[in-house]
């Protein structure tokens, strides 16, 4: 049984997340357990989830969030960082969210982090064409 949209395909944020993400290369976009991720061989982006308790139970939902894969250094400079939640399902793999509701989002800072994201889970190939190309982070403003 599929899992509901749990999103609005018209929401603004997701329209500049979606811009944003399909601007890397062979990146596409795939509804999974309801939410956009955008993926080459793996998700690097998810818009919107749940938060993780500090049981290890799923939280409150942030549907307008931006989860990214960011390695162990950030990850601990994120956690300090009211705006960043560790994801359920996705936080104990090294992801972390960023709430947009929580202030007015910085779609450099997202791009940056999108653009690890996607250097952390994306091959050689695919890495090889971006630095090729000039990452969409170092234009994107939104």
């Amino acid at each position: 049984m599929p899992h509901p949209l749990m999103f609005d395909d018209d929401d603004p944020h997701l329209a500049v997340l979606r811009r944003l993400a399909l601007a890397f290369p062979g990146t596409d976009e795939r509804v999974s357990h309801g939410r956009p991720t955008f993926r080459t061989r793996v998700a690097f982006a998810v818009y919107g989830g749940p938060d993780r308790t500090s049981d290890g139970r799923v939280g409150v939902q942030r549907p307008h969030a931006v989860l990214v894969k960011v390695d162990e250094t950030e990850q601990r400079a994120l956690d300090d960082d009211p705006r960043f939640f560790v994801p359920a399902y996705y936080g104990p793999y090294g992801w972390r969210g960023i709430d947009l509701d929580a202030a007015e989002p910085d779609w450099r800072e997202i791009a940056e982090l999108v653009d690890a994201s996607y250097r952390e889970v994306s091959g050689p190939r695919l890495v090889g064409q971006l630095d090729a190309a000039g990452s969409p982070a170092a234009w994107f403003t939104g």
